[in-house]
Protein backbone atom coordinates (compact mmCIF):
# COMPACT_ATOMS: atom_id res chain seq x y z
CA UNK A 1 0.00 0.00 0.00
CA UNK A 2 1.54 3.12 -1.56
CA UNK A 3 1.65 6.19 1.82
CA UNK A 4 -0.60 9.91 1.16
CA UNK A 5 1.48 12.34 -0.26
CA UNK A 6 2.23 14.66 2.92
CA UNK A 7 0.15 17.56 4.15
CA UNK A 8 2.12 20.44 2.96
CA UNK A 9 -0.27 23.42 4.30
CA UNK A 10 2.19 24.33 7.34
CA UNK A 11 5.33 24.08 4.73
CA UNK A 12 3.63 26.37 1.91
CA UNK A 13 2.41 28.86 4.96
CA UNK A 14 5.28 29.32 6.07
CA UNK A 15 6.81 29.72 2.57
CA UNK A 16 4.55 32.17 1.64
CA UNK A 17 4.59 34.59 5.01
CA UNK A 18 8.74 34.07 4.43
CA UNK A 19 8.63 35.38 1.16
CA UNK A 20 6.24 38.22 2.00
CA UNK A 21 8.57 39.99 4.48
CA UNK A 22 11.38 38.68 1.97
CA UNK A 23 13.02 36.28 4.89
CA UNK A 24 15.56 34.17 3.45
CA UNK A 25 15.65 30.36 4.67
CA UNK A 26 19.40 31.31 5.46
CA UNK A 27 17.67 33.86 7.58
CA UNK A 28 15.29 31.75 9.38
CA UNK A 29 18.15 28.82 9.73
CA UNK A 30 19.65 31.28 12.09
CA UNK A 31 16.44 32.37 14.11
CA UNK A 32 15.94 28.81 14.43
CA UNK A 33 19.81 27.62 14.98
CA UNK A 34 19.16 24.47 12.30
CA UNK A 35 21.36 24.41 9.03
CA UNK A 36 20.19 25.52 5.83
CA UNK A 37 19.59 22.31 4.61
CA UNK A 38 17.66 21.38 8.10
CA UNK A 39 15.27 24.60 6.94
CA UNK A 40 15.17 23.64 3.69
CA UNK A 41 14.15 20.17 4.39
CA UNK A 42 11.29 21.58 6.21
CA UNK A 43 10.01 24.37 3.76
CA UNK A 44 9.56 21.73 1.09
CA UNK A 45 7.56 19.84 3.40
CA UNK A 46 9.92 16.82 3.57
CA UNK A 47 10.71 16.82 7.02
CA UNK A 48 7.82 18.63 9.64
CA UNK A 49 8.52 21.83 11.94
CA UNK A 50 8.69 21.80 15.59
CA UNK A 51 6.36 22.97 17.74
CA UNK A 52 8.50 25.43 18.85
CA UNK A 53 9.98 26.07 15.13
CA UNK A 54 6.93 27.17 14.39
CA UNK A 55 6.11 29.87 17.50
CA UNK A 56 9.53 31.10 16.90
CA UNK A 57 8.59 31.43 13.40
CA UNK A 58 5.32 33.27 13.94
CA UNK A 59 6.71 35.34 16.54
CA UNK A 60 9.05 36.80 14.54
CA UNK A 61 7.04 37.38 11.48
CA UNK A 62 4.36 38.98 13.73
CA UNK A 63 1.78 36.58 12.75
CA UNK A 64 -0.64 34.33 15.13
CA UNK A 65 0.36 30.49 14.91
CA UNK A 66 -2.61 29.97 13.41
CA UNK A 67 -1.84 31.54 10.31
CA UNK A 68 0.43 29.21 9.81
CA UNK A 69 -1.98 26.02 9.95
CA UNK A 70 -4.78 27.39 7.76
CA UNK A 71 -5.02 25.51 4.83
CA UNK A 72 -5.55 27.95 1.52
CA UNK A 73 -7.74 26.98 -1.46
CA UNK A 74 -7.16 28.99 -4.76
CA UNK A 75 -9.29 31.79 -4.73
CA UNK A 76 -10.27 32.32 -1.47
CA UNK A 77 -9.42 35.65 0.24
CA UNK A 78 -8.54 35.53 3.66
CA UNK A 79 -9.61 38.05 6.47
CA UNK A 80 -12.42 39.10 7.87
CA UNK A 81 -15.90 39.47 6.66
CA UNK A 82 -19.08 41.72 7.74
CA UNK A 83 -22.12 40.07 7.42
CA UNK A 84 -25.34 42.16 7.89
Amino acid sequence: MEKPPPDTTIADNVRAELARRQVSNSALAELLGLSLSAVSRRTRGETPFRDWELKAIADHLGVPVATLFKKRYPGMRVGLYRTE
